[in-house]
C-alpha cells in the first residue's frame, strides 16, 4: 500500500517563470524509508510543504494515508508529523535522567 502518493505534482510562485516543483511522481511504501537529496534551490522543502498541506501545488494531485492534501488537510495533518531541520530543542535534549 502506498502511504504516500503524487501524480504530477508541480509548484510554480507567483511571478516566477519556472516551476519550483515540476511534474513530481512519487509513490512511497509503508515500512520504507526514503530519502530525498538534491541541491539547493531543487524544491525538496516545496515538495515536503507541499505534502504536509503547507502549501498549495499549482497542479498534480497527492494523498497520504489515502486523504487527499488538498481537500483533506485536517485528515492528513492528523496522520503524519513533521520535524524541520532546526529543531528549537535540541540543545536542551540529554540522554540523561533528570
Amino acid at each position: 500500500m502506498s502511504v504516500v502518493e503524487a501524480d504530477e505534482l508541480t509548484k510554480v510562485f507567483a511571478g516566477q517563470d519556472r516551476a519550483a516543483v515540476d511534474g513530481v511522481d512519487l509513490r512511497l511504501e509503508a515500512g520504507r524509508v526514503m530519502a530525498l537529496l538534491g541541491s539547493n534551490g531543487s524544491g525538496k522543502t516545496t515538495l515536503i510543504k507541499m505534502l504536509t498541506t503547507l502549501t498549495r501545488a499549482s497542479s498534480g494531485a497527492a494523498r497520504v494515508c489515502g486523504f487527499d492534501v488538498a481537500t483533506q488537510g485536517a485528515e492528513v495533518r492528523a496522520h503524519i508529523g513533521l520535524v524541520g531541520q532546526y529543531a528549537a530543542v535540541d540543545e536542551v535534549l540529554t540522554a540523561r535522567a533528570t
